[in-house]
């Protein structure tokens, strides 16, 4: 998928995971930080290959979209905003672990490419 569907797919699945969590477990914010880890891999793994280098960037932008529906903050748009950037907070090593996954699962693949495209050319050289 393309760098912006990257986005799409995870900020989409964090929010209904979000909304799950909120319903089945009452906002259990491990639970959430543990199912954020993967949704980083899959993004990080099916994201294209001219289009690796957004991985990293779209995972914690989906991380927040997927706490919206967990945040109780007071009315207004400055009260909500206060609550996410608290919950943010409160749930950072979660956020920098799936950063950290969606980099890595990134450069891996980057690497590979390069390594497959010298071996490609060597052939043709050679």
């Amino acid at each position: 998928m393309t760098g912006l569907g990257a986005g799409m797919f995870c900020g989409a699945v964090m929010f209904l995971l979000g909304g799950l969590d909120l319903l089945l477990l009452d906002g259990a914010s491990i639970v959430y930080g543990a199912l954020f880890l993967p949704v980083c891999a899959l993004t990080a793994l099916w994201v294209r290959k001219g289009d690796l280098l957004t991985a990293p960037v779209v995972v914690p932008i989906g991380f927040a979209v997927g706490l919206l529906p967990m945040i109780d903050g007071d009315t207004g748009f400055l009260g909500k905003l206060m609550s996410l950037v608290t919950a943010l907070a409160a749930q950072a090593p979660w956020l920098y672990a799936g950063t950290l996954i969606a980099g890595v699962t990134a450069l891996v693949r980057r690497v590979a490419l390069a390594a497959r495209r010298r071996a490609a050319r060597k052939r043709m050289a050679g």
